[in-house]
């Protein structure tokens, strides 16, 4: 029997860390508040959910946008830098289900966890997505609707799927 992760309805009293100036503008949903830490003059907009989990944190430096319906799931840590943008619906995952020998279900393979870093000043795209225990350098470019699978080094520009460089900044 599968069982509720709760309602994801929070107070800022009840995060780790609120800064000053922080925005949560409505439908922001944050799951284990106690594992979130969020700097001063953070953006979170529309419909976001910052899901972390019973271990590891989720960091989000000042002055740092996260778009409307952004996904932050964060059971092996994101620590977001400062100044960085969250582009509308991106994604960002710390967790995937290895797989086994067989034909069983997927998603009863072991969890792997691997930490996601964004950068001082990085942004990342419209609809992207970073996959679990990737770094996203200072001041990195990731385009609308990248997969990141790999670490993006400072100024680079990455785009596609999966991303590759395109150019630097």
């Amino acid at each position: 029997m599968a069982k509720s992760h709760g309602t994801g309805a929070f107070s800022r009293d009840e995060l780790a860390a609120c800064g000053d100036g922080v925005v949560f503008e409505a439908g922001v949903l944050v799951f284990h508040p106690d594992h979130v830490r969020v700097g001063d003059d953070v953006y979170v907009g529309h419909d976001a959910i910052l899901k972390a989990y019973y271990q590891n944190e989720l960091v989000i430096g000042r002055g740092s946008w996260i778009g409307q319906q952004a996904f932050l799931h964060a059971a092996g840590g994101i620590a977001i830098g400062e100044r960085v943008g969250i582009g509308p619906g991106a994604r960002i995952i710390t967790s995937t289900h290895e797989l086994g020998p067989g034909d069983g279900p997927v998603m009863d393979g072991a969890l792997s966890f691997g930490r996601v870093v964004l950068e001082d000043g990085c942004d990342i795209g419209v609809s992207a997505v970073v996959m679990p225990g990737v770094t996203i350098g200072r001041g990195a470019q990731v385009g609308a609707g990248a997969v990141v699978t790999k670490n993006v080094g400072a100024g680079e520009i990455v785009a596609g799927v999966p991303a590759r460089v395109i150019g630097t900044r």
